[in-house]
Order: C-alpha cells, then structure tokens, then sequence
C-alpha cells in the first residue's frame, strides 16, 4: 500500500508581534514570506496548499490552494492544522509555517522516515534545545480526535502530539534552520 503525503503553509494566525498585520504576505527580502517558505517546501513534496485566514484572494495568486479555518476566531495553528487534516486528499499532511523560510531542505524526508520507520501517526521538528511543533507531519486519522481536543478548549500543540506518541526528529545538525521572523524589524535584518 502507498502512503500518499501533501503539505500545507500555515498562513492564519493574528501576528500579534508585528502588528496584527498579515505575516505570510511580508516582504522579505522583496518578496513575501510565503512565498519563500513555497520555494524551500517545492523541491520536497509537490502537494501543497496554504491556509490562510484573510486575504484569501492575494494568496490564490500564487495558483496554490488557499483554504480558512473551519473554526471561528483565530484560534491558533491547531485549528488550521484541523482544516489542513480533514480537507487532504493524503494520507500524512506535513505543515510549516509561513514565517520560517530558511527550514531544513531535508525536513520532509526526515519526518516521512520518522513516520514510516517507527509506524506513528505524527513527527515534528527538534533543533537539539527546543521543539519545533508547527513544522509536523500528521496523519490525517487524527483529525477526529484533534477535533475533540479543540472542542476541549485546548490549544497546545506539544501537549496533543505527545498524547498521541509524536516522534521528536533531530535537526540539529541545522538548528538555526527553525529561525522565524516575529517581527518587522525581523524582516529588515
């Protein structure tokens, strides 16, 4: 049996720390965030949607896939992975954020191994200090019970995973790879 894989920008939070603006479409370095996060993630997995809870229509530019949140009110990267999870046509959904353009060009591989060798549901990302939840590879026979967990009123994306045995993958061969840019002045530097 093969196991089919898709991938998803995860473009829908709040940016608090910049201003309430929509990060994924930041310049960085004269182009938008997501944008360079698209071109790292291409060359690994060719599946890819981006979800995006404003400017829907900007995003669709890019001739990407561009889906909401199920849930109301910006609650968080969980609630976009939920979507991500129950609207892939695959079987495993890897997601990154749209904030983080220079993440390991082997995180795919590294995390559809983790998955496969050792028969779990869920991988994500560890630099050697500290987790990276957000860059994850999830099987998409956890939605139901994600569903339960945000229906719960829990947000917390290491507690969930680690009720469900997620595998910690090293990456720290690379840790500055995890780098993301919170803030404009992140964007200048």
């Amino acid at each position: 049996m093969t196991i089919t894989f898709s991938a998803v920008i995860l473009a829908g939070g709040q940016a608090r720390r910049m201003g309430g603006v929509d990060k994924g479409l930041q310049l960085f370095r004269n182009k938008p965030l997501f944008e360079h996060v698209y071109h790292r993630l291409q060359p690994q997995i060719t599946d890819i949607a981006i979800n995006a809870n404003r400017n829907q229509h900007i995003y669709a530019q890019s001739g990407l896939p561009v889906f909401s949140d199920e849930l109301a009110g910006f609650q968080g990267p969980l609630s976009g992975i939920l979507t991500g999870l129950q609207r892939a046509q695959s079987d495993f959904v890897l997601f990154v954020p749209c904030d983080s353009p220079f993440f390991p060009i082997d995180l795919f591989s590294k995390l559809k191994q983790a998955v496969i060798s050792q028969h779990a549901l869920l991988a994500y990302a560890h630099d050697g200090e500290r987790e990276h939840p957000t860059f994850c590879l999830v099987s998409t026979t956890l939605a139901p019970a994600l569903a339960d967990y945000l229906a719960s009123g829990e947000r917390r994306m290491l507690k969930f995973m680690l009720q469900h045995h997620a595998i910690a993958v090293d990456f720290s061969h690379d840790h500055t790879a995890f780098k993301n840019l919170n803030t404009l002045s992140d964007l200048q530097a």
